[in-house]
């Protein structure tokens, strides 16, 4: 009592489900969770993959560098 050991139990909850959702739905979760499933398992095949020779990563260009001039504006003209 309490537990959800009983089949029955399992059967009415599935029904419920399948009465809320709908076939369909159920369907294209189930496609998409399968999806997301072996796109992960790909993911983690070409994570294991060691490269054979180690990526070369450009230098990065050199950065110009500029003069910062201080000072105080004593007039504002529009012109």
């Amino acid at each position: 009592m309490g537990g959800f050991g009983s089949i029955w139990h399992w059967l009415i909850v599935l029904v419920i489900v399948l009465v809320v959702f709908g076939t369909k739905k159920l369907r294209n979760i189930g496609g998409d969770l399968g999806g997301a499933v072996k796109n992960f398992k790909e993911a983690v095949k070409e994570g294991e993959k060691a490269p054979s020779a180690p990526e070369q990563i450009p230098a990065p260009a050199p950065t110009q560098t500029g003069q910062t001039i201080e000072g105080e504006i004593k007039n504002k003209t529009v012109s």
